[in-house]
């Protein structure tokens, strides 16, 4: 007697739950982004990312961030902060139902409560036809962090993403209080047919660019994964050594550009939420 097959997962064909009509939120000006993207630039901004480490750097409103692979794939775990008000940071749970969950050209960072507006807005993205183009750029994970690497080995690390982002953003005046969900950039994972999460090799190779348009004064900072491309396991009974992990670590490069004057005709920083109250606390009393 053969064993009874396995039931196929469901697929879901439901419309999305946010959505915004013609002209709203939701609906980028396709292209604008696109002139931004094509405009001419000067660079400001060039560094690497060494293996296992983490850097800050600051970003002026109408400038474009490039992350691009160096000379290998890696993945880096991204977050981001109003400059001038680190309350307001990026929102990965609320960007998730916003856009996706990963994140593409045109996508955008949405910030938290009460400020609730685009960060960012991804201009490029040389993945975005790579056959698994859906689960890359990963916004349903978070960061590693020494905290579950001591609960699932018993080990000590001090080289996860939340140490490494945690010690970049202390020049800030920031701690790992302020350390929170990150886009994985680079990073190809999603759920399983259990439903369950799961992280594979990264697919990005040299020359692979993920670069995004700065709506506000930022605060960056960005990781290289101690996983380096994921392609060995970093937990469970097949995780490989932190030496042999070491040897799929790569830098990462990160550029800063200023765009023309006449590429961001009729752009305009958003502005918060135009919600009147706070927390519902305003006109409290008029409620029924």
């Amino acid at each position: 007697m053969s064993a009874p097959e396995e039931p196929s997962p469901r697929v879901y064909t439901r419309d999305a739950a946010y959505r915004s009509p013609p002209g709203g939120a939701l609906d980028v000006d396709r292209d604008l982004y696109d002139r931004i993207a094509a405009a001419e630039r000067r660079l400001v901004q060039e560094f690497e990312i060494p293996v296992r480490s983490g850097v800050a750097w600051e970003v002026p409103a109408g400038h474009v961030v490039r992350l691009h692979q160096v000379d290998g794939p890696q993945v880096g775990d991204l977050n981001l902060w109003n400059r001038h008000d680190p309350r307001e940071r990026f929102w990965a749970a609320r960007t998730r139902q916003l856009q996706r969950s990963s994140m593409t050209t045109y996508d955008r960072f949405w910030s938290t409560l009460p400020h609730l507006r685009p960060l960012a807005t991804v201009v490029t993205d040389t993945l975005a036809d790579h056959p698994d183009a859906a689960v890359i750029h990963d916004l349903l994970g978070t960061r590693c962090d020494p905290y579950v690497n001591r609960m699932l080995t018993g080990e000590d690390f001090d080289r996860h993403c939340h140490s490494n982002l945690t010690r970049a953003v202390l020049p800030y005046g920031l701690t790992e209080y302020d350390v929170h969900d990150v886009l994985n950039v680079f990073q190809l994972a999603g759920l399983n047919h259990e439903h369950r999460y799961f992280m594979d090799a990264c697919p990005a190779r040299p020359g692979d660019v993920f670069e995004f348009f700065a709506e506000v004064d930022l605060l960056c900072a960005l990781s290289t994964c101690p996983g380096g491309d994921l392609s060995v396991h970093m937990w469970g009974p097949e995780a490989a050594s932190t030496q042999e992990q070491l040897e799929h670590c790569h830098p990462l490069g990160v550029q800063v550009f200023a765009v023309d004057d006449d590429a961001l005709a009729g752009w305009e920083p958003p502005a918060r939420a135009a919600y009147r109250g706070a927390d519902g606390l305003h006109g409290l009393h008029g409620l029924r």
